[in-house]
């Protein structure tokens, strides 16, 4: 059975920052490409960030050089570092790792406000 569990959101002022982890148990974590989407309230889900297998990384334009998404490995996770956090980065953030399927977790909330 495939789990991802993400933590690590929460409330946080703008210009703060913000740890999300996905642990991941029921697939072969280092052969997969590990992503982090977001859902804001009536909007559609966007891609925010993606490790692939080898190592590669791209990130949306928006959270360019404030987030940085990391895996590891033996611990079958991946991270989002968000820093320098802005009020339209608030949504739901969610897990998504891909080989041969789509795995998604359940989502966890990032509110950036004051």
């Amino acid at each position: 059975q495939v789990q991802l569990v993400e933590s690590g959101g929460g409330l946080v002022q703008p210009g703060g920052s913000l740890r999300l982890s996905c642990a991941a148990s029921g697939i072969i974590f280092r052969i997969n490409l590990m992503r982090w989407y977001r859902q804001a309230p009536g909007k559609e889900r966007e891609l925010v960030a993606a490790a692939g297998s080898d190592g590669t990384t791209s990130y949306l334009d928006s959270v360019k050089g404030r987030f940085t998404i990391s895996r590891d490995n033996a611990k079958n996770t991946v991270y989002l570092q968000m820093n320098s956090l802005k009020p339209e980065d608030t949504a739901v953030y969610y897990c998504n790792a891909r080989y041969s399927m789509d795995y998604w977790g359940q989502g966890t909330q990032v509110t950036v406000s004051s």
